[in-house]
């Protein structure tokens, strides 16, 4: 699972010849027959029945009505059923078939105030991700020179902080292409104004190991108070780890700069 929250944007994707018909082997048709909804029905009254029927549980009717929906060219419908196939959700899971419904929307591009606009950025790192691992048994292997390029494009032309983050942890180990330090630190200050808690914390380690002692343990710690139970391991241990060597004196003006950091974000 790999998914992930203008001027006009067309990514050519290497994986853009795997991209296969939706319209191949789908179920039989099984709407409620009271629901006023067919596979005959516009796009959007097909996604607003997947939409409803998702959010009731019937995830197989769900699948039916985004396939449909997407088969006539609608975006969210694809989208959705990409996510579906990314987690298991519904549908056996399957991370190729998610890869190229996702792929399809990169390739199909998005106009400037599009209302496709997220569904496109989802798909764009949906896909960096990918790239980033590889999806094993399929011929989607690890690139790192091509998540790179698509962090880089999500972070830039839609400063989206997600992107920001995972462009700048890539420019710190040399993955996909050359080291730089200093343009890490630019997104990840970018990233950590929007308050995404790993920029923060990795901002503020870097700042630390430049002797910005007491900043960079403040971040390290308002970091902390945001971050999701899942990433929280690591934050810890970046965070004991600076505050084991800090002075005193850094400890607690870091304590109280951090409440501040964390009542004022973009500071």
């Amino acid at each position: 699972m790999h998914r992930s929250e203008f001027p006009s944007v067309r990514v050519m994707m290497l994986g853009m010849a795997l991209i296969v018909p939706m319209s191949a082997a789908l179920p039989a048709f099984a709407f409620d027959i009271n629901a006023g909804v067919s596979k005959e029905s516009g796009p959007f009254d097909l996604f607003k029945f997947g939409f409803k029927a998702y959010k009731n549980g019937q995830k197989e009717e769900a699948v039916e009505a985004y396939k449909y929906a997407a088969e006539k060219g609608h975006t969210g419908s694809r989208w959705a059923l990409a996510n579906m196939y990314a987690d298991g959700d519904g549908v056996a899971q399957d991370d190729f078939e998610a890869f190229k419904i996702y792929n399809e929307i990169a390739q199909q591009g998005v106009e400037p105030g599009s209302e496709d606009t997220g569904f496109f950025i989802n798909a764009l790192l949906s896909l960096a991700n990918y790239y980033k691992s590889g999806i094993p048994n399929t011929p989607i292997k690890s690139d790192l020179t091509q998540a790179r390029q698509l962090y880089f494009q999500v972070a830039s032309t839609f400063g989206i902080a997600e992107a920001q983050f995972q462009l700048a942890k890539m420019m710190l180990s040399g993955e996909g292409g050359t080291p730089n330090v200093q343009q890490a630190k630019k997104w990840l200050n970018q990233a950590r104004k929007s308050g995404h808690p790993g920029a923060m914390a990795i901002f503020g380690n870097i700042l630390f190991q430049e002797g910005q002692s007491t900043r960079g343990l403040a971040f390290m710690t308002a970091a902390l108070d945001k971050c999701k139970p899942k990433d929280c391991p690591w934050m810890e241990d970046l965070q004991e780890q600076a505050f084991s060597v800090a002075t005193e004196n850094d400890r607690r003006n870091a304590v109280v700069m951090a409440h501040k950091l964390d009542v004022t974000a973009a500071e």
